[in-house]
C-alpha cells in the first residue's frame, strides 16, 4: 500500500497532523493502536493560538456545537479563593479572545468527524518500526493488524505515538524526561454547585489544587500529591484524604461532598517534562507529545500539538512536491521553526508550574513573590497572557524577572508592551 503520509497515533497530536495535511489534498493514513479511545483526564483546554487554527479546520464549532465551555479568565488564587494574578483573555485584541474547555473524549470526536475525505483512521493498529530505503531514510511503517505484519509506503511518516513512542526510539531519537516531585490527582465532579467560567489554580501549603468547569455542570479538578500519596488507600483513607484538601484549600468547601464521591474514581496522573533534541530525520516528524511534554498548569500540551501540526503543513505546502528531497527540506525547517518555539513554551510553563508547586521554603517564598508582583505589574501580566495564549513568543527579559519577584521597581508596569 502506497500513501503520501502515514500518521502513528490518533490523540490530539495525530489527528491535528491527519487534518492539517489532509486538507492539503494528502493522501493520509492514520493509524491508531487502540481500538476505541479511552476516558482520560487529559489535555481539555484551547488557548486562542489554537482556536484560531481549529476555526479554519472546523473543529472548534464542532466543540461549541457539543457544548464547550468559554473561559474567560486563568486566575491564580490564595487558599481562600482571593485572586492574586488574573490573565483577562478578553484583553486580547483577536477573535476569539477565551479559553475553549471540553473533555478529552469529545475532543476526539470532534477532531475525528473534522478529518479530511483523504484521511483514512484506521483503530486497532500497531506501527510497529519505520520503514527504511538502503541510505537510511524513512519511506513508511511496518505494521501489524489483525495478526498480519505489512509495510506502508508513504512520502512521509509522522509519529504521534506518545511518550513513550516506539518510533522515535527507533528513529534513534532520544527524550530527555524530567519527572516533577509530585503527581496529579484527577477527579471529574458532579452535582456539585456551579463555579465560575474560569481556569483557576489555588496555592496551597500542599501545592496546587486547580479547577474549571466543563459541560453538562461537571467540574475538573486537579490536586497535586505525593508520588504514593494515595496508592492503595480504602474508603476511610480517601475520605480523610478529601477532608484535609479541603481544609488546605477552604474555597473548594463548597465542592467537599462531590470530591468525596469522586476520589474512588479518580486518576493519579505522573508529572513531567521533556523535548526531544530534533524532532526530525531524513523521512520523519515528531508532533505533540512524541516530542514534547510540559506541565498541564500552563495548559499547553494539545495547543502545542496544533502548532505543529499547522507549522508541518505550511512548510510542506511550500515545498511543492513529495519527492523525498523536497520533503526532508520541509522537514529541516518544520525542526528548526518549532524546537525554538517549543523552548520557549516549555520555560514558561515549568515557569508557571514552579510558582505554584514548588514545596521548598525557596520555593514558596519566589512563588508567592511572583505571583504578587506579576500579578500588579500590567505590561509582565500581559506579556505572559499573550505567551500563553499562543499569539507570539515575547520573552521576558532578566529584568523583567528583577521585576516580577519585587525586587527591581518597574516604572512601566501600568503601560501595556510596546508591541502590543
Amino acid at each position: 500500500m502506497n500513501v503520501d503520509v502515514v500518521v502513528c497515533g490518533a490523540g490530539v497530536g495525530g489527528l491535528a497532523a491527519a487534518c492539517a495535511l489532509g486538507r492539503l489534498g494528502l493522501r493520509v493514513l492514520l493509524l491508531e493502536k487502540q481500538p476505541r479511545p479511552r476516558p482520560v483526564a487529559k489535555g481539555e483546554v484551547f488557548q486562542p493560538g489554537a482556536l484560531r487554527v481549529l476555526r479554519e479546520w472546523g473543529v472548534s464549532g464542532l466543540l461549541e456545537r457539543a457544548g464547550a465551555l468559554r473561559l474567560d479568565r486563568l486566575v491564580a488564587r490564595d487558599r481562600d479563593g482571593t485572586a492574586r494574578m488574573a490573565l483577562d483573555y478578553r484583553r486580547l485584541p483577536v477573535d476569539g479572545n477565551w479559553l475553549l474547555a471540553h473533555d478529552y473524549p469529545a475532543i476526539l470526536r470532534a477532531f475525528t468527524e473534522a478529518l479530511p475525505p483523504s484521511v483514512e483512521l484506521r483503530r486497532g493498529v500497531l506501527a510497529d518500526e519505520p520503514a527504511r530505503s538502503r541510505d537510511g531514510r524513512v519511506t513508511g511503517v511496518t505494521l501489524t493488524e489483525d495478526g498480519a505484519r505489512r509495510t506502508v509506503s508513504a512520502a512521509l511518516v509522522v509519529a504521534a505515538d506518545g511518550i513513550s513512542s516506539r518510533l522515535r526510539r527507533a528513529a534513534g531519537i532520544d527524550l530527555d524526561r524530567r519527572e516533577y516531585p509530585h503527581r496529579l490527582v484527577a477527579m471529574e465532579l458532579t452535582g456539585a454547585p456551579e463555579v465560575e467560567a474560569d481556569f483557576s489554580a489555588y496555592v496551597t501549603a500542599r501545592g496546587l489544587r486547580l479547577r474549571y468547569p466543563l459541560p453538562g455542570g461537571r467540574i475538573r479538578l486537579y490536586a497535586q500529591a505525593g508520588p504514593g500519596e494515595l496508592r492503595g488507600a480504602g474508603p476511610g483513607e480517601l475520605d480523610r484524604w478529601a477532608a484535609a484538601l479541603v481544609r488546605d484549600t477552604p474555597a473548594l468547601a463548597p465542592l467537599e461532598d462531590a470530591i468525596h464521591e469522586a476520589l474512588p474514581r479518580r486518576q493519579t496522573l505522573p508529572v513531567v517534562r521533556a523535548l526531544a533534541p530534533r524532532l526530525t530525520v531524513p523521512g520523519l516528524a515528531l508532533v505533540g507529545d512524541c516530542g514534547h511534554v510540559v506541565h498541564p498548569m500552563a495548559a499547553q500540551g494539545m495547543n502545542s500539538a496544533v502548532a505543529d501540526a499547522d507549522r508541518l503543513a505550511e512548510v510542506l505546502r511550500e515545498c511543492g512536491d513529495l519527492t523525498a528531497a523536497s520533503v526532508d527540506r520541509a522537514l529541516h525547517a518544520y525542526g528548526r521553526a518549532r524546537h525554538a518555539d517549543l523552548v520557549q513554551v516549555g520555560r514558561t510553563s515549568h515557569n508557571a508550574a514552579r510558582m505554584v508547586t514548588d514545596l521548598s521554603w525557596t520555593g514558596r517564598l519566589l512563588g508567592r513573590r511572583a505571583l504578587r508582583y506579576t500579578g500588579a505589574n500590567d505590561r509582565i501580566r500581559y506579556t505572559v497572557m499573550h505567551n500563553m495564549a499562543g499569539l507570539g513568543a515575547h520573552p521576558l527579559t532578566p529584568l523583567d524577572r528583577l521585576h516580577q519577584i519585587g525586587l527591581l521597581p518597574d516604572p512601566r508596569a501600568r503601560r501595556r508592551p510596546v508591541w502590543a
